[in-house]
C-alpha cells in the first residue's frame, strides 16, 4: 500500500496542477496571440492527457488495495466516509468529459468556451485531490459517528468529510503538489533554456510554471504553521515525534536536524532552538507542549522514522521558499542569471521529495492506528496470506508504467523543442 501511495501520488499531483499551466499558456495565446504560447499549450496538452490516463490506473489499483489489503478497516469505515470518495468519482469524470472537450474541441467551439474547458479539467482535478484528502484526513480526526461496542452508529458522512483535519490537509497538500510540479517543469524548460533549444518557448515555459511554484512555495510555510498548530491540537503523540519532544515542557526547543534516541529519550546531534516549538505549536514561547511521556509507549509512533521525514519535508521546503523569492526578484529585475537557472535545475525533483517525506509524516506518524484513536492498524490488515505476490504483480505494472510515461512525456517535449528550434528566439529576461 505504501508503495502503491508513494506511486500514485506523485502523477496525482502532476495530473492536478499541469492542467492550470496549460490553462496559462492558453490564455497568453488568446490575449496576445503568441504562437510560442499555441505551442506550448498544445504540449502540456498532450502530457496532460498521458498523466491524467496513468493516474486513472494507478488510482484504480488503489481502490482495488482497500478491500483487497484491509477489509477490518472497510467493514466500519466504507459506509462512514465514502461520500468523499464518491464525490471524488464525480470530479473524475468531470475531468474526463473536460479533457474530451479541450483536446478534441479545437477549432469546433468558441475558442474562449475552449478555453474555459480546459480550466475545467485543472478545477476538477484539483477538486479531486482535495475530496481524497479529505477521506485521509478522517483517519487522522475521525468524526461523524459515535463508536459504540466495536460498531460504528449514527453515521453522518457530511461531518466525516468535514471533519478536523481536512482543511489544513487539503492546504498544505494542495500547495506541496502546485510547488512540486511548478519547480519541477520550471527547472526543465530553465535547463533546456540554458542548452539554446528553443529558447523563446522554454523562457515563457518557466516563467508561467515557475509562477505558480514560487507562488505556493512562499505560502507554504504559512500553511504549514496551520497545519502544524491543528496537528498539536488533534494528534500531540504525531506532533511530538515529528519533533523528537519526548518530555512534556514549557519553552519546548525546536531542533534543526538531529536523530531522537528513543531508549535515552533524548535528541542527539540537533541544533535546539528554545522556546521555538511552544511557538509553532501555540503561538506563545512560553506554552506547555505535550511531549511522548504523555503517552503508552505502545502507542508512539516511528519516532526515527517520522522526525528524519518531518526535518526533509522542512529542509526542502525552505530552500524552495527562498528560491521563490529569488525568482520574483529576479523577474522583477528583468533577467535571470545562469547560476540561478542552473540551480533550479538541479531543484527539479526537491518538490516531489518533499511530497514523499511529507506523507510518510502524516501515514507513518498516525501509527500504529489507522483510525486514530478508534482502531489500530493490525487490527485492520487482512490475514490472507500470499499477499507479497500481489506486491510484485503491482510493482511490475507502476514500473512499466512510469518507464512507459517518462517516454512519452520526453518524447513530446522533444518534438516540441525540434519543431520551434530553428525558428525561435529569445534572452533570459
Amino acid at each position: 500500500m505504501a508503495f502503491s501511495l508513494g506511486f500514485h501520488i506523485i502523477f496525482a499531483a502532476i495530473g492536478m496542477t499541469m492542467p492550470f499551466f496549460m490553462s496559462a499558456a492558453h490564455w497568453l495565446y488568446l490575449k496576445r496571440g503568441d504562437e510560442d504560447c499555441l505551442r506550448l499549450t498544445k504540449m502540456w496538452m498532450k502530457g496532460v492527457a498521458i498523466l491524467f490516463a496513468v493516474g486513472a490506473v494507478s488510482g484504480t489499483v488503489l481502490s482495488f488495495e482497500l478491500g483487497l489489503l484491509w477489509p477490518g478497516f472497510m467493514r466500519h469505515a466504507g459506509a462512514i466516509f465514502g461520500m468523499p470518495f464518491s464525490w471524488e468519482g464525480t470530479a473524475f469524470f468531470l475531468e474526463a468529459v473536460a479533457i474530451g472537450l479541450f483536446l478534441y474541441g479545437w477549432g469546433r467551439m468558441n475558442r474562449w468556451v475552449h478555453w474555459a474547458t480546459g480550466l475545467v479539467v485543472g478545477l476538477s482535478g484539483f477538486a479531486s485531490g482535495v475530496f481524497v484528502v479529505a477521506a485521509n484526513a478522517w483517519m487522522n480526526a475521525p468524526a461523524g459517528f459515535d463508536w459504540v461496542d466495536g460498531q460504528a452508529i449514527n453515521v453522518d458522512p457530511v461531518a466525516a468529510m468535514f471533519n478536523r483535519a481536512w482543511l489544513h490537509q487539503s492546504l498544505h497538500m494542495q500547495l506541496a503538489a502546485l510547488q512540486a510540479v511548478g519547480f519541477a517543469v520550471g527547472g526543465i524548460h530553465a535547463v533546456l533554456w540554458l542548452r539554446g533549444r528553443a529558447p523563446g518557448l522554454n523562457l515563457k515555459a518557466f516563467k508561467i510554471a515557475m509562477t505558480f511554484g514560487a507562488a505556493a512555495a512562499i505560502a507554504q510555510p504559512f500553511a504549514g504553521h496551520f497545519a502544524g498548530q491543528r496537528v498539536a491540537e488533534l494528534q500531540p503523540a504525531k506532533l511530538a515525534a515529528m519533533e523528537g519532544h519526548f518530555v512534556t515542557g514549557t519553552r519546548a526547543p525546536l531542533y534543526i536536524g538531529g536523530i531522537p534516541d528513543v531508549e535515552s529519550r533524548t535528541m542527539r546531534w540537533g541544533v535546539p532552538l528554545p522556546g521555538l516549538l511552544s511557538f509553532v505549536a501555540h503561538d506563545d514561547f512560553d506554552a506547555e507542549v505535550i511531549g511522548l511521556d504523555r503517552f503508552p509507549e505502545e502507542d508512539w509512533p516511528p519516532v526515527v522514522v517520522v522526525h528524519v521525514a518531518f526535518q526533509i519535508m522542512v529542509a526542502i521546503g525552505t530552500v524552495m521558499a527562498a528560491l521563490g523569492v529569488l525568482f520574483f526578484l529576479f523577474w522583477r529585475k528583468g533577467r535571470f542569471p545562469r547560476w540561478f537557472l542552473w540551480l533550479l535545475g538541479g531543484a527539479i525533483p526537491l518538490g516531489m521529495i518533499a511530497i514523499e517525506a511529507g506523507w510518510v509524516v502524516t501515514e507513518v506518524g498516525r501509527q500504529p492506528w489507522i483510525i486514530y484513536g478508534i482502531m489500530r492498524t493490525e487490527d485492520s490488515v487482512t490475514p490472507v496470506p500470499g499477499m507479497v505476490y500481489h506486491f510484485w504483480l503491482f510493482l511490475v505494472l507502476y514500473v512499466s508504467l512510469a518507464l512507459t510515461t517518462v517516454w512519452l512525456l520526453r518524447r513530446q517535449i522533444m518534438a516540441a523543442q525540434d519543431e520551434r528550434g530553428r525558428s525561435s528566439g529569445g534572452g533570459a529576461s
